[in-house]
């Protein structure tokens, strides 16, 4: 019995051991079968496998990484779908505000009084319409006719010059050079990417490649403004090479008008500080006195008059003449500032300026031969504004009265020949001495250096150009510079004496006056003729 027990514990023992190698060799052939496949030269994983350890890892971390790119760029996409989506949103309700705002605000001077078409984009389309860009427009008289002006790329040529522009200009105003640019660039993107309905046939280079047209073809253009409804624009372009012409018409509409602000201005309170330069001239100087008194102390009544006399010659009849009309008229509000030296605008007004001791004030900066209307100092009250706005007026100056009324025997009164006539006078575009403003102390003044006559405005004016001060200069009807001869220095700088001679001459008359003048010779021959003729056909 205890024989067969020990047998049957071995065979036990045996079966267990063959079931447990069994169990091992399946186990090893299963880790065989699902180890990755690798090429003949690779190790098994381990201390033995490093090399393949490193490439498989290698790969797990690379197809890891192209997972998240591929995550990024998914996430990318959407997030530029969402802003596309929201810049949309914006723009409709941007859209949406501004054809409330032009309800509410907008102003459409049409000639049936409509209101302005609730879509922009067809009003903008009726203005090219209504502009005279496709078909001609029936004109009662050659008065009618909008003329254009021409241009290149470094010339604009003008015809609206004024008396002492040039009639090319050059180089052009920035404003202007900056439109003409965008018109160029806008003609250039019509030719180079033409829409489906262009009348224009797509042409090769010599190479076979697309022809690109640049700045450099461009030839001329033509443009001009109809005030109510935009500007047309003519242009042309050429390649070197080639013999044909690419014609692009442009047009910029002019929107509804636009409220931008709305405001109560008064003025009642504001004092004028009238600063007069002087030297000698104590005849312009009564004369000048005689217009102060009617405008100034009659009607305004809101005047302070500043007068810088230079020398000692002519200082007490001035003096007699501001106490003359200070006791006539009971004017007190006047500053008598003596300098005994020689006659310098720019310091006259500096020294005039800071005479001032009452607070702020808003400054005219005037001359003695300057006749001005009751008018003109509101419109210097409401163009001028403390750290804002300076007001520069241009002053239709008078031509010489003996050349003006030589048919009359004695030319009129002043007050009558303040008339806006082109035989009359003319506007001085070029002249910057009158002046309105608050912010002198602003630009640090007058250039000193600047020494006898002319300059000293110019250099105050461009101070003002160059700060953020908004710069306010037109014509104005209420505004006279009076002729009186002028006299050009012989001390002056051969660049000053230039500019007192053009101007002495641009003062004397209009063309027209100073054609009679230097033909005169030839219309007295004529008109002896004349006679003769007259005569000898009455005497046959």
């Amino acid at each position: 019995m205890p024989r067969r027990g020990l047998i049957l514990h071995t065979r036990t023992h045996w079966l267990l051991l063959g079931l447990a190698l069994l169990c091992s060799l399946i186990l090893f052939l299963y880790l065989l079968e699902c180890a990755p496949q690798t090429d003949g030269n690779a190790s098994l994983p381990g201390i033995i496998g490093e090399n393949y350890g490193k490439e498989y890892y290698q790969a797990l971390l690379q197809e890891q990484e192209e997972h998240y790119q591929t995550r990024a760029t998914s996430l990318k996409r959407q997030i530029a779908q969402l802003k596309q989506e929201l810049q949309e949103m914006s723009e409709k309700m941007r859209s949406l505000q501004e054809r409330k705002n032009v309800g509410a605000n907008g102003i459409s001077y049409q000639g049936n009084k409509e209101q302005a078409p609730s879509d922009l984009l067809e009003f903008l389309h009726s203005q090219i319409d209504k502009a005279e860009v496709s078909i001609g427009a029936k004109l009662p008289s050659e008065y009618g006719v909008i003329p254009f002006e021409s241009f290149t790329l470094m010339k604009v040529f003008q015809l609206e010059m004024g008396l002492t522009r040039h009639p090319e200009e050059k180089p052009v105003r920035k404003d202007k050079r900056d439109e003409l640019v965008e018109v160029i660039e806008a003609g250039l993107e019509v030719i180079n990417n033409p829409d489906e309905d262009d009348e224009q046939e797509d042409e090769d280079g010599p190479l076979g490649e697309k022809l690109i047209f640049n700045e450099n073809d461009f030839i001329e253009g033509y443009y001009r403004t109809e005030k109510d409804k935009g500007t047309q624009y003519e242009l042309f372009f050429k390649k070197a090479d080639l013999m044909e012409y690419r014609h692009v018409t442009l047009f910029r509409p002019f929107g509804p008008l636009m409220k931008v602000k709305s405001e109560m201005i008064d003025i009642t309170r504001s004092i004028i500080n009238i600063i007069v330069p002087l030297a000698e001239r104590t005849e312009a100087f009564a004369q000048f006195m005689q217009n102060f008194r009617d405008v100034c102390i009659h009607q305004d009544k809101r005047i302070h008059l500043t007068v810088v006399y230079f020398g000692k010659e002519g200082l007490s009849k001035v003096k007699s003449i501001l106490e003359s009309v200070a006791s006539e008229s009971n004017f007190h509000n006047y500053t008598l500032v003596s300098l005994n030296e020689e006659f310098n605008r720019g310091r006259g007004l500096n020294v005039g300026a800071r005479a001032w001791d009452k607070g702020e004030v808003l400054m005219f900066f005037c001359d003695v031969d300057i006749y001005f209307s009751a008018e003109f100092l509101n419109s210097c009250r409401l163009n001028a504004e403390p750290g804002k706005k300076v007001f520069y007026p241009v002053v239709f100056s008078l031509y010489n009265p003996a050349i003006v009324y030589a048919n009359l025997d004695v030319p009129p009164p002043v007050e009558q020949q303040l008339v806006h006539k082109k035989d009359s006078g003319f506007w001085r575009d070029f002249g910057f001495g009158m002046t309105c403003h608050m912010s002198f102390d602003l630009t640090g003044g007058f250039d000193m250096e600047v020494k006898g006559w002319g300059g000293e405005d110019v250099h105050l004016y461009r101070k003002y150009l160059h700060s953020d001060l908004i710069v306010i200069r037109t014509p104005v009807p209420g505004l006279f510079h009076l002729w009186h001869e002028k006299r050009c220095a012989d001390e002056l700088t051969p660049e000053q004496y230039r500019m007192c001679i053009q101007s002495k001459a641009m003062n004397e008359a209009s063309h027209s006056h100073l054609g009679m003048l230097v033909f005169r010779e030839e219309i007295e021959t004529h008109l002896h003729k004349q006679a003769y003729r007259t005569n000898s056909e009455a005497v046959g």
